[in-house]
C-alpha cells in the first residue's frame, strides 16, 4: 500500500471533512483512548471535526491526512497544536494521531509523524510534546522515532469502555 500524506489548509479540510468522522468513530470503536467514550456517533465525531476546522482556520492547529495513493481512502491523520501561550512559541503539541483499524501496522502512523516532525523543524519549532496510552503500539512507535519519555501517570484517562488507562508523556527536540 502506498500512502500520500498531505498538510490540509482550511479549504482542503472543509472539502475533506466528511471523511474524518468515520475514521474517528472507527478508532474509538476499536478501543483507542483519544478523548471519547462509547457509544460515540458519527454526529458526535462531526461536531468534533467542525471545531477542529475552526482551530485550523484560526491558525491554532495544523492537520495532515494520510490517504491510500491508489484509492484515495482516508487511512489516518495527525494534528499539531501551535496555538499556545505567548511564552511557548517554540513548542507544539502533537494530538490525535489516528490510523484506521484496517490500515494499522503498515507504516501510516510513522509517515504521519515523519511529516509532522519535518514541518515542525521547518517552521522553527524546537520542542514537541505528546501523550499516549502506556504500553500501546503508539508508545513503541514514539520510542522508535527517538521520543524521550518524561513519565507515566496511572489512571490518567479512560478507554472508550470507561476503564482507566495509564498515560505516558513524551517530548522530542527537533
Amino acid at each position: 500500500m502506498s500512502v500520500t500524506v498531505r498538510l490540509l489548509d482550511p479549504a482542503e479540510l472543509r472539502r475533506e471533512l466528511s471523511d474524518f468522522p468515520r475514521l474517528l468513530v472507527g478508532c474509538v470503536e476499536a478501543g483507542a483512548s483519544i478523548g471519547f467514550l462509547s457509544p460515540f456517533s458519527d454526529q458526535d465525531a462531526g461536531h468534533f471535526w467542525a471545531a477542529i476546522g475552526d482551530q485550523v482556520v484560526r491558525g491554532d492547529r495544523v492537520i495532515w491526512s494520510a490517504r491510500d495513493t491508489a484509492t484515495g481512502a482516508l487511512l489516518g491523520t495527525v494534528q499539531l497544536i501551535t496555538g499556545l501561550p505567548d511564552n511557548q512559541p517554540h513548542r507544539g503539541d502533537v494530538a490525535k494521531l489516528m490510523v484506521s483499524p484496517d490500515a494499522r501496522r503498515r507504516g501510516v502512523a510513522d509517515a504521519l509523524m515523519e511529516t509532522l516532525e519535518t514541518h515542525a523543524r521547518k517552521t522553527g519549532l524546537r520542542t514537541l510534546v505528546l501523550d499516549t496510552v502506556t504500553g500501546s503500539p503508539a508508545e513503541a512507535l514514539y520510542r522508535k522515532r527517538g521520543w524521550v519519555e518524561v513519565g507515566a501517570v496511572p489512571d490518567y484517562a479512560l478507554f472508550p469502555d470507561g476503564s482507566p488507562c495509564s498515560t505516558t508523556f513524551f517530548y522530542k527536540t527537533v
